[in-house]
C-alpha cells in the first residue's frame, strides 16, 4: 500500500489502477482548497480551466489564458504536500506540436505541474507524442471536451450511439500508443467507459462516466454545491456534511469505496 505520508507519483497512480484501488481527485484553483483536498487524502488535484466558469464567471472555458493557468497553478503547488498535479493546457495553447511544447513547458517550469491535460483524439496524437518524447507526462481527455464546445453545441453526453462509441474507443486505444499516461473521461455512458478502462492499461479518471472507471473526478465547486446548477453525474457533498473538510473527507472515502458514482449518476 501506498505511505499516506509520502508525495505521489505517476507511476504511484499506475499502480492504484493495477492493485484495483480507486482514484481520488477533484479541481482546486487556490491554495486554501488545495491544502484542505490534500488533507483530505485526495490522490489527484486538477488544476482546470474550468477556473474561468467557477472562477472567472465566464459562461466557457475558452477565455482562460496560459498565463493565468500558470498563476492558478503556482497558487495551488504551493500548498500540495502529498497529492499528485495536473494542470490543464488551455484553449488554442496546444495547436502544434511546437506551441504544445513551449506551453507544456511553462506550466512544468513556473507552477511544478507534474503533468498536463488536453483535449482530444486522433487528431491530437502528435501532439501528445511530440511531449512524451520530451519526457512532459500526458493527460488525454475523452468524450465532452468542453474546449470544443461551440462544434458540439451544447454539454452533452457523448458516445451514446454504436459508431461514436467505437470511435472513442480507438482514440482512448490510440491515445495510448502514442504516450498518454493519463485519460479523463467525461460525460460518456457507463458502459462505453467500462470497456475503454478494461481495455486500456493507463489509469482512467471518469467525471459523469459511471462507477468503472480506475478514479473519479468532479469540479470542487460542483460537489460543495457552490455552482447554481449541479450536474447529473454530481452529488453535494456539503449538504450531508459538518463542513468543507468533511465534505472533502466524504468524497475522497466515497470514491473509495466504490459508493460514488452510483447508478442516479450515470448515463
Amino acid at each position: 500500500m501506498l505511505d499516506p505520508q509520502q508525495p505521489l507519483s505517476l507511476p504511484d497512480l499506475q499502480a492504484m489502477k493495477t492493485r484495483g484501488q480507486k482514484i481520488a481527485a477533484l479541481t482546486a484553483y487556490d491554495a486554501s482548497f488545495a491544502r484542505a483536498m490534500d488533507r483530505a487524502g485526495v490522490d489527484l488535484i486538477l488544476v482546470g480551466d474550468s477556473l474561468g466558469m467557477v472562477v472567472q464567471g465566464h459562461e466557457t472555458t475558452l477565455p482562460v489564458t496560459l498565463e493565468q493557468m500558470v498563476y492558478h497553478a503556482t497558487c495551488v503547488k504551493r500548498a500540495v504536500q502529498r497529492a499528485f498535479m495536473v494542470v490543464d493546457l488551455p484553449f488554442m495553447t496546444y495547436a502544434s506540436p511546437a506551441q504544445a511544447l513551449d506551453s507544456a513547458a511553462r506550466l512544468i517550469r513556473e507552477s511544478g505541474a507534474q503533468m498536463v491535460k488536453l483535449e482530444g483524439g486522433r487528431g491530437r496524437l502528435e501532439v501528445v507524442r511530440a511531449l512524451t518524447e520530451q519526457s512532459i507526462p500526458v493527460c488525454a481527455h475523452l468524450g465532452l471536451l468542453p474546449q470544443s464546445i461551440h462544434r458540439l453545441g451544447g454539454y452533452r453526453v457523448q458516445g451514446r450511439d454504436e459508431r461514436t462509441a467505437q470511435m472513442l474507443l480507438e482514440d482512448a486505444i490510440l491515445l495510448q500508443e502514442n504516450g498518454a499516461a493519463l485519460l479523463v473521461l467525461e460525460c460518456v455512458p457507463a458502459s462505453l467507459a467500462r470497456e475503454i478502462s478494461l481495455t486500456l492499461a493507463i489509469p482512467t479518471i471518469g467525471i459523469g462516466a459511471g462507477p468503472e472507471c480506475d478514479g473519479q473526478v468532479l469540479v470542487s465547486y460542483d460537489m460543495l454545491g457552490l455552482t447554481p446548477h449541479c450536474p447529473k453525474f454530481c452529488r453535494n457533498f456539503l449538504a450531508a456534511s459538518t463542513g468543507i473538510a468533511n465534505a472533502l473527507e466524504s468524497y475522497v472515502r466515497a470514491v473509495r469505496e466504490r459508493e460514488f458514482p452510483s447508478a442516479e449518476h450515470c448515463f
